[in-house]
């Protein structure tokens, strides 16, 4: 694939993504009783990479921070 077919492809999925996403909470999907809002399962999704992004970065400055304090 040459680069803008690329770029239009990935485009495309992201933007298929969202609206299946939007869809998905707009709509009430359900099947055998369970519901399938993605938007939310996606929202929670980024709450939990968010919180462990900050956690390991804080992680980070403590290790430095000791290793500052031995040299």
């Amino acid at each position: 694939m040459n680069k803008w077919t690329e770029l239009l492809t990935g485009l495309v999925v992201v933007v298929g993504a969202i609206l299946v996403a939007w869809m998905s909470s707009a709509n009430s999907w359900t099947l055998f009783g369970k519901d399938f809002n993605l938007l939310s399962s996606a929202w929670t999704f980024f709450k939990g990479g968010l919180f462990w992004f900050v956690m390991m970065i804080g992680a980070l400055f403590v290790l430095l921070g000791i290793s500052d304090l031995k040299g």
